[in-house]
């Protein structure tokens, strides 16, 4: 059972750790939403094993990272609040244990990767790192087995959509605050980068080709991931509609910067997040088609309109994807 106070606890990380996602969190029915808190909060603690201003040194690291898991899979007991709560979370819902460990995995390997060759890699990486995440927030949601079968690929996809706008988002802050490179390094020698001139933080045009590149194929992902939305429960599908919207509009910042995101990282304001959620509320209202709605709200989609004219690669992508 868990308590309202471990709830609020996750509510507390998430307003102050996850803003954009926490818009969309609110918009959730409380059946749906005190679990979400539940889930960001312990997503957030394992997070910052790797990712805090100071870490601790590698060894010490993975030990904390294992005492997370065991706990968070009822194989150890503990005084965290925000374990106890995943932990009973994940067994009300029937969360698998096997999305535990990748997501744990995931945050492990961070301590010794910080560079990814090719997106197969990468998309490896956010196996556990943002899908795991996808699918997890689906159990909570309980669906039918026909309907969660539907929605689970969809929302692997959506996971690694978010993933994929915060690395892009993130070039500077990746490298400046932990010397990681998440643009793979296949896409950057395509157009003609070194990961040195990254790690530089030099941009130009080649650059930019690079990150214009990752930022459509990214946008594929979010037109697989919405496409699974009208799988959901009714009374979560507007909330879910958000988040994607919300995250794609940072492919509009991104494309006013002429794709720098090497030289400075985008945000979008409160006004702004407020603005879409009216807007996107408003659309909700007359029209219950998620698709239509998010394509509506994010007209500026390069993919969106190549994936249409040209077939599902798109022109100059890899038709290995």
């Amino acid at each position: 059972m868990v308590e309202k106070t471990q709830v609020a606890q996750g509510k507390r990380i998430q307003r102050r750790t996850g803003k954009t996602f926490h818009v969309a969190t609110r918009l959730l029915p409380e059946r749906i939403r005190h679990p979400t808190y539940v889930l960001y909060g312990f997503f957030r603690i394992a997070d910052e094993v790797v990712d805090a201003e100071e870490t601790a040194p590698p060894d010490e690291q993975r030990a904390e990272l294992d005492r997370l898991r065991r706990a968070a899979l009822g194989e150890a007991e503990t005084d965290d609040p925000v374990l106890e709560a995943f932990a009973a979370v994940c067994d009300e819902h029937g969360i698998p244990d096997g999305d535990v460990h990748a997501f744990v995995d995931a945050m492990a390997s961070d301590i010794d990767t910080d560079r990814y060759e090719t997106y197969d890699q990468l998309e490896t990486y956010m196996d556990g790192s943002a899908a795991a995440v996808g699918r997890m927030m689906t159990a909570i949601m309980e669906l039918d087995e026909e309907a969660e079968a539907r929605a689970l690929p969809h929302a692997t996809k959506l996971g690694e959509a978010f993933q994929m706008t915060n690395f892009i988002r993130d070039v500077r802050e990746d490298v400046v605050e932990r010397d990681r490179v998440y643009l793979p390094l296949e896409t950057l020698r395509r157009h003609g980068v070194s990961e040195e001139q990254i790690l530089n933080l030099e941009f130009d045009d080649n650059v930019s080709a690079a990150i214009r590149e990752e930022l459509a194929r990214t946008e594929r992902l979010y037109e697989e991931g919405v496409a699974g939305i009208k799988y959901l429960p009714e009374d979560c599908q507007l909330a879910v509609l958000l988040a994607a919207v919300l995250y794609a509009d940072h492919h509009r910042l991104i494309r006013d910067l002429g794709y720098d995101t090497v030289s400075t990282t985008p945000d979008l304001s409160f006004t702004r997040k407020i603005s879409l959620l009216v807007r996107t509320r408003w659309k909700w209202q007359w029209n219950k088609d998620p698709e239509a709605v998010f394509y509506e709200m994010c007209g500026g989609f390069d993919s969106t309109h190549e994936h249409r004219e040209h077939g599902p690669h798109g022109p100059g992508i890899p038709q290995s994807d």
